[in-house]
């Protein structure tokens, strides 16, 4: 099943069907804020995995699911903390159980709109932060009708709490942003090393198919694509640091090969940040200045990225 939205006045989307009762939510071209999220609709039950950053697509995609199930979803699991993922928990949080990472919870807390003052111009709408209300730590089992989905917490990776759903009987994972499709991955607040062990364990579940965080639908060779690319990174880095190179200096430098044409490339800087940290024996996660990365990222970029949300 697929379905469409592509009217100018509204967002682009599409809805695939990757198991029976099992539809990811992608919003192409998967750049900055145009998140994927996941639909679980087995006959007289609903379960939303993630939202979306403004109001207008949270309103989009809670029509696309209305269309998928007549029941309203009763559980809402946010894959980690970043607004593209939780600002649209606001819709549906009147009929669901929004679930998260204990840390996603805190941070969502703290961070509030932040998002928002990044892409002043962008129209977010009437939003808020709706943070989640129940939390677990390592892992969780929803049973959302005959559908058994696992959420799993596997370490420090894009952040350090995101949280994976793993739906055994049908060889589907839900990936948040640990793993993107077509798109540069993304260790700002997270980490390089850890996020490659958490793809070393998400390759033993022998997945069929892979709904990122953004992007298209893949099947598992998206995961090995991740873990080459911050492989590369880690090289890179190792590189910069022998060579006396700023990560800036090192990103201007370098040669992504395979990985030069995945999109929002600027995100190698802060990226070779965390990867310099954790070579000089920072640890995973560990607090960095994230605005200095950021601003760092949009000067090897020339500007601000653009954000189409």
């Amino acid at each position: 099943m697929r379905t469409a939205c592509e009217s100018p006045h509204a967002p682009v989307f599409h809805v695939q069907e990757v198991a029976e009762h099992v539809f990811a939510y992608v919003q192409p071209d998967g750049g900055w804020c145009l998140n994927n999220a996941g639909i679980i609709a087995p006959s007289g039950h609903t379960a939303l995995i993630d939202t979306a950053a403004t109001q207008v697509r949270a309103r989009a995609l809670k029509e696309a699911v209305s269309r998928i199930s007549r029941t309203p979803p009763r559980y809402l699991v946010n894959t980690h903390p970043h607004g593209d993922h939780t600002f649209g928990n606001s819709q549906f949080t009147d009929t669901a159980v929004a679930i998260a990472h204990e840390r996603t919870r805190a941070e969502m807390d703290v961070a509030g709109l932040h998002l928002t003052g990044l892409w002043p111009d962008v129209h977010w709408g009437e939003i808020a932060v709706e943070l989640p209300a129940l939390t677990f730590r390592d892992r969780m089992t929803l049973h959302v009708g005959d559908v058994r989905a696992e959420l799993m917490h596997l370490g420090v990776a894009h952040t350090t709490n995101d949280t994976l759903i793993w739906l055994p009987e049908q060889r589907v994972l839900f990936t948040g942003d640990v793993v993107m499709s077509g798109v540069t991955p993304f260790c700002l607040t997270g980490s390089v090393s850890g996020s490659i062990e958490v793809i070393e364990e998400l390759r033993t579940l022998g997945a069929e198919t892979v709904v990122s965080g953004h992007g298209p639908v893949a099947g598992p060779e998206i995961l090995d694509e991740t873990y080459g690319y911050l492989r590369l990174v880690q090289q890179i880095a190792a590189d910069g640091l022998s060579a006396g190179l700023s990560p800036l200096d090192a990103a201007r430098e370098a040669d992504l090969g395979p990985y030069g044409d995945l999109l929002d490339a600027e995100r190698l800087v802060p990226n070779l940040h965390r990867a310099y940290a954790e070579a000089r024996g920072e640890a995973p996660g560990s607090r960095l200045d994230v605005e200095q990365l950021f601003a760092s990222m949009v000067e090897y970029h020339g500007r601000l990225p653009k954000c189409a949300a």
